[in-house]
């Protein structure tokens, strides 16, 4: 009997005896309740008790078992329900014992919500039914743009993410597009919805309709305005012909044809799992691209299976031959999942000859290369780590290191950021922003010890968000952040946490109570770790900042009234033309407003009416003041 039975004895060894013989899925999470491992099996009894009746060789799998406080499982009728139900669950837990496609970006597509009364053109990796049209796959992202910048020139559709309803009711300027005629300006408030929403109608078309009809049929347009001597007409029609077919070859990535195929090749290194990819379309070697995966132990073909189930779980246009070296470990039920993916017959094969082998033999090839350029750089990130500790004078590891900053414009908006790296490499999850509660103005000292004592209070109540505490903090800024530090860590009782303060100028290092400053070897890894880690944080404050004052500055006081959500807003503004003509509007005018009921138009002549008093007799008090 295993250790593991033994600690856990009658709550285990009875559920596995419980486990039923049929095919499912089985989902094991920690003490904690979170999910750390989704499997699939033929027959669950006997997999799942596998895990805790064998001596585990693999070292992760090993430290999955000594994790689990329990398990739960899903039971289906086929084996092929199995794997499509273990591809979701991976899909939303993303526990941390799978291998996991972290660098899964998808094909772009070009989306267009239409149900915005003056929608943008918008670049996006996933599909989603959220009622908007999505057009592409496109092969990258660079073509996409390319796309773009010439459906931009003959469509002055908007690109930016401005809401034009509150920029037509403030007044503002519009952007350089508008004025270079490449945009006819929704946020000046002189386009109608209708005009607008033609514009976008054309562009759909042009996009998604029969391009092989629509080219022809433009053809006929074009020769018939040269005709006619309208050069003009004949110039534009000729320009989107241009653009149809530009489209029409930047698709082919989502469309392949009967002779096409996808070629994968997986490399193993000591810790690192690589697949190459290769895209071949209409003969042609069109796209590549490199995965990057976490790699303790498993097999290539139990790497390749997990691959292919995660890279096609969200993926159109499957080509009816995929090839890969190795095959999958279950490649006939990947084949018949992929089969009823595509709708059609999909085989998963790995060629022994001719061109499809060579290709193969390259893509393995540039795995092979790509995990000893990645497990390089990982090295010398983990040694950076070690060096930092012994420069800096401690003696123990730097696993956790956090830094902070603090941004603000004048003492306004008033924010600060927490970036981690985990033994040298940025750990995005942990990340943690602070809006400063308690400091009004200027003043960096407070906000950083704020920021501080909050972080680590939150740490020691036990908030996953906030642990483990850290190795190491790194405070952006002099002597003066550093004190303020060193105080916020005195509060909570956490004194022997190491921190130092990095002045920007000279990129010195300051750690407490001494005064001569540490200067890193500019260039060597540990110079680079804790300067790439302040960029870091400065990045992270500055945009949170940047979110807080455009909220600010673009909150609309019409925001304020009850009642008036952003549909009532935008018929006000649509109807009135700006927020001063709805404030010069009198009550009867705004109940006149199609989709705004009495209540709520008597709220908004009241809440501005108020307002406006309230202005009138503030303006007025320096007079009273001095007349008194």
């Amino acid at each position: 009997m295993s250790d593991r039975l033994e600690k856990y004895n009658e709550r285990l060894q009875n559920r596995i005896r419980s486990l039923p013989t049929s095919p499912g899925v089985y989902i094991m999470r920690d003490e904690r309740g979170d999910v750390i491992y989704v499997g699939k099996a033929r027959v669950l009894k006997n997999r799942v008790r596998q895990y805790f009746t064998h001596r585990q060789e693999i070292p992760k799998v090993a430290a999955m078992v000594a994790n689990v406080d329990d398990f739960e499982y899903i039971i289906t009728d086929t084996e092929l329900e199995a794997l499509v139900l273990e591809c979701n669950l991976i899909k939303r837990y993303r526990p941390r014992y799978n291998v996991l496609l972290k660098d899964d970006k998808h094909f772009p597509y070009i989306r267009i919500d239409s149900k915005d009364d003056f929608p943008r053109i918008e670049v996006v990796r996933k599909v989603s039914d959220d009622g908007a049209r999505y057009y592409g796959p496109f092969i990258a992202a660079h073509v996409i743009r390319d796309v773009l910048d010439h459906i931009y020139r003959l469509y002055p559709l908007r690109s930016c993410k401005k809401d034009v309803v509150r920029a037509a009711e403030r007044g503002e300027r519009p952007c350089l597009n508008y004025q270079m005629g490449r945009c006819v300006g929704p946020c000046t408030g002189m386009v109608s919805r209708e005009e607008y929403q033609q514009l976008v109608t054309e562009v759909m078309d042009l996009i998604s309709g029969d391009k092989a009809e629509l080219r022809r049929d433009m053809q006929k347009d074009m020769e018939k305005a040269a005709e006619n001597l309208n050069f003009e007409l004949a110039a534009s029609l000729r320009d989107k012909i241009a653009l149809l077919d530009r489209i029409r070859e930047k698709q082919k990535a989502g469309f392949p044809n009967l002779s096409d195929k996808d070629i994968f090749a997986v490399e193993t290194g000591s810790e690192t799992a690589v697949v190459q990819m290769f895209l071949i379309r209409e003969g042609k070697l069109s796209y590549a691209q490199k995965f990057y995966l976490e790699f303790n132990g498993e097999t290539k073909e139990e790497i390749m299976e997990t691959f292919l189930e995660q890279y096609y779980t969200d993926k159109s246009g499957i080509p009816k031959t995929i090839y890969a070296h190795p095959l999958p470990a279950e490649d006939a039920l990947v084949s018949e999942w992929l089969t009823e993916r595509k709708g059609s017959k999909v085989t998963v094969a790995e060629a022994q000859r001719g061109d499809t082998k060579k290709l193969l033999d390259l893509a393995a090839k540039n795995a092979a290369d790509a995990v000893v350029l990645r497990e390089g750089a990982e090295k010398l990130r983990q040694a950076a780590a070690g060096n930092l500790a012994r420069e800096l004078g401690y003696s123990h590891e730097l696993h956790r290191i956090e830094c902070y900053d603090i941004s603000n414009t004048q003492g306004t908006d008033n924010v600060s950021s927490m970036v981690v790296f985990t033994d040298g490499r940025p750990d995005k999850k942990a990340y943690r922003r602070f809006r400063i509660k308690t400091v009004e103005g200027a003043n960096d000292f407070a906000s950083m010890y704020e920021t501080l004592q909050r972080r680590l209070m939150r740490g020691l109540q036990g908030d996953k968000g906030f642990e483990p505490l850290p190795d190491l903090i790194i405070i952006d800024g002099g002597k003066g952040q550093l004190s303020a530090a060193m105080d916020a860590l005195a509060s909570v009782g956490l004194e022997q946490i190491a921190v130092v303060g990095l002045a920007k100028q000279e990129e010195e290092l300051f750690k407490p109570f001494e005064s001569d400053s540490i200067l890193l070897k500019r260039g060597s890894p540990e110079f680079r770790l804790v300067t790439s880690i302040r960029d870091e944080a400065h990045r992270f404050a500055i945009t949170y900042h940047r979110q807080r004052r455009e909220k600010r500055m673009h909150k609309s006081e019409l925001d304020d009234i009850a009642g008036v959500g952003k549909v009532r807003k935008q018929k006000l503004i649509r109807h009135f033309g700006s927020l001063k003509k709805i404030r010069e509007a009198s009550l009867e005018e705004i109940k006149a407003v199609p989709g705004i009921p009495a209540p709520t138009a008597e709220a908004v002549w009241q809440h501005l009416h108020e307002a406006e008093a309230a202005e009138t007799e503030k303006a007025a008090e320096p007079e009273m003041q001095a007349v008194t």
